[in-house]
């Protein structure tokens, strides 16, 4: 498939976040795009303002009559989220028409790109937009592919025509990050997830392995310690270790908290640099600085440069994200949907806030995540002083008898805990004095932001009246 001659391309599921990424892409090098999702969104409505067509209706009257002729300059592209039996996948299949994952697009994208590739269980869509966002200030010109709509250029692509490199996440989902040949990847974690993919623990560990071995040769791979123990590397393969608890290459010491923010001193293999301020809060966002701050020192930025640029760093949609931030109310929403995630979460609000109520609003994704770490996440919970449990968010899976919110509460050991229902969460917090306040979670819990966020501002505006 030669991208350059392509003329149509076709999406799949193209709400998805990095499906999005993709459509955009292929529009601003001239491209047609269409495509299909199951649900109207923000990001779905700001495509079409985008020129892109889109329709909702799973029908294959509605695929462009270009697309179904099968030319040579036509791409139809898909998500490996949809699901087996949509009829417009199983048309494509069935007329034998060649299609690509997502996956595949960004492996032939990266392949005329210097490509620095982000994976992890957690933590690639952060690391990967401070990379972008490191380079695009200290004036590297590159491309980047994210996996969330990026707070300092208000997107999830940024595209530079003298670009010569590119920042890609890497997606461990269904073996995506093996279509790619990084010249430096980063792996921020090995905690165990999409086990409805992998058999178990050892085999996603086997599939990052393989991973490391689609490093290019003289490439470099940026990881932690405790990983190498994971990860059988070729004694040829040159590592760079980070840490913010050990001693590693590149190490975030003394680390404090000002103006709600965290400041390291970081030390290289030639410096100390004093006095990091990290743009975003958060104990997990000081450790994916830190992995940014390696890849740009690799490429020989100066230090002082890469300290201006990680103190302006803004942050990812829903990764941290303050809503309302004042000295009586704080209100944040974050995307974790992970136990490990949720922990350094909640640990880092915790910190920030010592002497607040912290409560926070958790909606668990995917009946099987929810299964298979219902301890993990019981725990993760525990750290709040208050837990409204949404239901479980599906997404493409079907009911497991057993699995439910029910059951996960059962085992959080607060006291102040209880399931809501997503449409009554409002009027839950009309009963509770709220100080702190988390949204966490991968579904479709960010529908809450804005009318939370409406109902805090004004509630606060109306307490202060009456005072």
């Amino acid at each position: 498939m030669n991208l350059k001659n392509l003329h149509t391309v076709y999406f799949l599921g193209i709400g998805g976040i990095g499906m999005s990424a993709l459509a955009r892409y292929f529009v601003a090098i001239g491209c047609k795009v269409y495509g299909y999702d199951k649900t109207k969104t923000n990001l779905t409505t700001q495509l079409e303002k985008e020129s892109i067509v889109v329709h909702y209706n799973e029908n294959t009257a509605l695929i462009p009559t270009e697309i179904k002729t099968n030319q040579p300059d036509t791409l139809v592209v898909y998500t490996p989220a949809i699901p087996k039996n949509n009829k417009e996948l199983l048309f494509f299949k069935e007329n034998n028409m060649h299609i690509y994952k997502r996956s595949e697009v960004l492996g032939l994208i990266s392949q005329n790109y210097f490509t620095i590739a982000v994976a992890g269980t957690h933590g690639k869509t952060t690391t990967s937009s401070i990379i972008a966002h490191l380079l695009q200030q200290c004036g590297v010109a590159c491309n980047a592919f994210l996996g969330g709509i990026s707070l300092n250029f208000n997107s999830n692509l940024l595209l530079n025509n003298e670009a010569k490199i590119m920042v890609v996440e890497a997606d461990e989902f269904d073996r995506s990050f093996l279509t790619l040949s990084p010249d430096i990847a980063i792996i921020t974690s090995l905690d165990a997830d999409h086990l409805d993919i992998y058999e178990d623990k050892a085999a996603m560990h086997k599939a990052y392995q393989d991973f490391t071995l689609k490093i290019k040769v003289g490439g470099t791979l940026i990881t932690k310690n405790e990983h190498l123990k994971t990860l059988k590397l070729p004694s040829t393969q040159k590592v760079k270790t980070y840490s913010i608890t050990e001693n590693a290459d590149y190490q975030a010491k003394n680390r404090k908290i000002s103006n709600e923010n965290f400041v390291v001193d970081i030390k290289t293999p030639t410096q100390l640099i004093n006095n990091v301020e990290i743009g975003l809060p958060g104990i997990h966002n000081t450790e994916n600085a830190l992995a940014a701050f390696v890849v740009a020192d690799l490429l020989q930025i100066n230090s002082e440069k890469i300290k201006i640029a990680l103190a302006n760093y803004k942050g990812v949609h829903r990764r941290f994200e303050y809503h309302i931030k004042t000295p009586n109310l704080i209100y944040l929403d974050d995307y974790a949907h992970h136990p490990t995630e949720l922990t350094a979460c909640i640990l880092s609000v915790k910190e920030l806030y010592p002497n607040k109520k912290i409560t926070g609003i958790f909606q668990p994704h995917l009946y099987t995540r929810t299964r298979d770490f219902a301890n993990e996440f019981a725990e993760s919970l525990s750290l709040l002083d208050a837990l409204i449990l949404l239901d479980i968010y599906p997404a493409r899976e079907l009911p497991i008898e057993g699995v439910t919110s029910q059951m996960l509460l059962d085992k959080v050991t607060i006291k102040d805990k209880k399931i809501v229902k997503k449409e009554n969460v409002i009027n839950e917090l009309k009963l509770n004095e709220i100080e702190v306040l988390l949204t966490l979670g991968a579904g479709n819990i960010d529908e809450l932001v804005e009318p939370i966020t409406e109902y805090l501002t004004n509630n606060k505006k109306q307490i202060t009246k009456n005072k």
